[in-house]
């Protein structure tokens, strides 16, 4: 797994995260779904096709990203339900067919574990019962999986099953399976939604969004009280999914991020204007009759570079 894998999932894992993510989407920012009642489960999916017997069967390994269990009541009654979240950087235009899977292999887990359940039940079951190990009385948690997408990019991939079929009749393709993906991604949210986030997920997302356009993420951010306090493992987010590189003191837990782009844009004119002046030595250099080796001499003693590097500056503007 990958550093921004991991940064991402550590952030999507804590409770309060999670939450928000599914009552902004489910619910339009009402705070229905509470953190304390969601239990993290196993991430491990490991299915044996239905029905199969003996050895020819090969067990299918799956590891999602964040599964949790929800507990909530209605009407006065217990409800669960299963919730997840699958984290993507990249575009997968396969989405329908893998998030599909992996909901389907938890419902085949919750069937083979009910089979299990009854063979330890001294009630007897109808033959038909037996046969399938599913009894008639027996219900299913229901698996909700939301998609959350960290690209800046506006997500062009197919949401559904149907989309990825190829041209056929449609008469028969309106009994073909379908599977629709719950998405979340930057570039599809209005400012309206983005605030239907309540925790530091609206600032990520938010920063996502624009940050392909340096001068409007600039104005977005300076406009926006919240950025002035955005708490630390949401800007290691935001510099793992987007490449910034937004500096804060370790030891801080909030940080400024309207202070901290305007120190990025001044180094960003610091070392444009160091850059300049390089180029200006070597053309300098080539117009005087001064060597190739001595002017990445030069380049080395007075600006700190490596051989490779100056070597480097040489053949791109050695012109």
């Amino acid at each position: 797994m990958g550093k921004r894998d991991t940064i991402t999932k550590n952030y999507m894992r804590r409770p309060e995260i999670f939450a928000d993510v599914f009552n902004q989407f489910l619910y339009h920012g009402r705070q229905k779904i509470l953190p304390d009642r969601l239990v993290e489960l196993d991430t491990t999916e490991i299915v044996v096709p239905y029905g199969a017997a003996g050895n020819a069967s090969v067990p299918e390994q799956r590891y999602r990203d964040v599964v949790k269990l929800l507990t909530a009541m209605t009407d006065g009654r217990a409800a669960y339900c299963i919730l997840a979240v699958e984290n993507e950087s990249k575009i997968n235009y396969a989405m329908p067919v893998k998030d599909g899977l992996y909901d389907f292999m938890q419902l085949a887990k919750q069937v083979t574990e009910t089979a299990k359940s009854h063979k330890k039940s001294n009630i007897r079951p109808t033959a038909d019962e037996y046969l399938s190990g599913f009894w008639k009385s027996d219900r299913l948690l229901p698996v909700v999986t939301l998609v959350v997408y960290f690209g800046a990019e506006e997500w062009d991939g197919p949401l559904s099953l149907k989309e990825m079929y190829a041209d056929t009749d449609e008469e028969l393709l309106k009994y073909a399976a379908d599977y629709r993906v719950n998405l979340i991604a930057p570039r599809g949210l209005s400012d309206h939604e983005l605030d239907e986030f309540h925790t530091s997920f609206r600032e990520v997302m938010k920063f996502i969004k624009y940050s392909s356009d340096g001068q409007q993420l600039k104005t977005e951010v300076s406009a926006d009280e919240r950025f002035k306090s955005v708490e630390r493992q949401a800007v290691e987010v935001i510099n793992a999914v987007t490449g910034s590189k937004v500096k804060y003191p370790k030891r801080k837990e909030e940080v400024d991020m309207c202070a901290a782009i305007q120190e990025i844009r001044e180094e960003g004119k610091l070392e444009g204007r160091l850059e300049g002046e390089i180029i200006g030595v070597i053309r300098s250099d080539k117009r005087r009759g001064v060597s190739k080796e001595n002017t990445i001499q030069y380049l080395m003693e007075e600006y700190q570079k490596s051989e490779a590097e100056a070597d480097n500056l040489i053949k791109m503007y050695w012109k």
